[in-house]
């Protein structure tokens, strides 16, 4: 009887050509984009199968960066991440689906955010696999989804004199990952 042993392939985020970001909606209307600037992630496939993939990424909220020094301490605050108690924003995929529409996929995970953990579904887009000029193979991916901010416990806002809020309940992930299979 022959044994075929399937092969696992590691991959490792290129921090140069990824960003982990999000937006939110700011007084109604305009959106407030952000990103992490420090996270790891622990990915591996069997053989160049993404349908086969496990992620398991840790985000430091610490890192969170708007482009205003302001607004970042404030999301750094107990309002918000609370990085005095929770160090660690985390995402565990837990299943993965192909949909209709070529090469694009229903990523599900637990994302654990000041101790709560969901259960989320993100889009991911495959731009497939190639090779770089210098022989390394990428895998390239778009990811997006929605959460709703309260449901993590990052409930603070404010009210605006002409109604609404200032900062929306909504929250739009969008990373742009590429990966280098690890030799």
């Amino acid at each position: 009887m022959e044994t075929i042993t399937e092969t696992l392939t590691k991959w490792v985020i290129d921090p140069i050509h990824s960003q982990i970001g999000f937006k939110v909606k700011h007084l109604m209307f305009t959106n407030v984009r952000g990103k992490f600037d420090d996270y790891k992630a622990s990915i591996s496939t069997i053989g160049n199968d993404f349908t086969t993939v496990r992620i398991e990424v840790r985000i430091n909220p610490a890192s969170v960066n708007t482009n205003d020094f302001q607004r970042d301490e404030h999301l750094r605050s107990a309002d918000f991440f609370d990085i005095e108690s929770w160090k660690d924003i985390t995402f565990t995929s837990t299943s993965y689906e192909r949909t209709k529409k070529n090469e694009s996929y229903g990523l599900f995970g637990d994302l654990t955010i000041k101790g709560i953990t969901k259960l989320i579904r993100l889009e991911m887009e495959s731009g497939g696999i190639l090779k770089d000029p210098w022989g390394k193979e990428k895998a390239i991916f778009n990811i997006l989804g929605r959460i709703n901010r309260k449901d993590w416990g990052l409930n603070w806002n404010a009210a605006l004199e002409a109604g609404g809020v200032l900062v929306g309940e909504d929250v739009w992930i969008n990373c742009e990952i590429q990966l280098t299979r690890e030799s």
